[in-house]
């Protein structure tokens, strides 16, 4: 589903809290990625999760806004019936305490980064298609930059509290990143882009090196092992 835009979060160990804790898996599935996803249901990118308490994520029950326009709960029997009428197979709805990933707990990626395949594909790119954690806004502006970050840790702020991640690979994209969060239009374009300019990769992957909390606004510290 969309992601939802947050002004701080924390971060433990298995990402941040709340994040991917919840799939919809797809009843005919033998598969190991049995998720139901954008790739099977693009309007699935239309429906926008939200915690009814936003201020305990880890406790509190999960609402979707629905296209069509009603509220209805995550585990509700409407909205299952929704989804697999739109799958048109049987679908069942899952919690994950450490997180549904397709591979590490953490993404980012510099506005720098999309500016640049918005230009390359031709086409204004929302930078919800990559459905990353963080977004930068790097002082250089300089595309891809995050990219030389790899094996370095980036502290977000000077709190004691502050957050603290290693970059550790570039992220590998599928068609995920053709379909536009806000419309559920797919533009081939922006996939391959990525794939002849960036040996298809976007963004980075990160792990969590001390747990803590990150802010919008926060000056990002690259730190080097000795």
């Amino acid at each position: 589903m969309r992601g939802e835009s947050l002004a701080q979060a924390h971060l433990y160990w298995h990402g941040l809290d709340g994040d991917r804790r919840y799939a919809f898996v797809r009843g005919d599935s033998r598969s190991d990625f049995p998720w139901l996803t954008g790739r099977e249901v693009s309007q699935l990118l239309r429906y926008l999760p939200t915690f009814a308490d936003p201020g305990d994520v880890v406790n509190s029950p999960v609402c979707v806004r629905t296209p069509a326009g009603p509220t209805l709960p995550l585990d509700s029997a409407e909205l299952k019936a929704e989804l697999a009428q739109a799958y048109g197979k049987d679908v069942h709805l899952i919690k994950i305490g450490r997180g549904v990933y397709d591979s590490q707990v953490l993404s980012l990626m510099s506005l720098a980064s999309v500016r640049d395949l918005s230009q390359q594909a031709g086409t204004e790119v929302d930078s919800g298609r990559f459905r990353q954690n963080v977004i930068l806004e790097t002082f250089s502006d300089r595309p891809y930059e995050e990219e030389s970050w790899l094996d370095a840790q980036l502290v977000f702020g000077a709190r004691p509290d502050s957050a603290r991640i290693r970059l550790n690979r570039r992220i590998t994209r599928c068609v995920m990143v053709n379909i536009d969060p806000q419309t559920a239009a797919s533009d081939p374009r922006v996939l391959k882009t990525v794939a002849q300019s960036r040996d298809s990769c976007a963004g980075v992957y990160g792990s969590t090196e001390k747990p803590g909390t990150i802010h919008v606004g926060d000056v990002v510290c690259v730190m080097r092992d000795a």
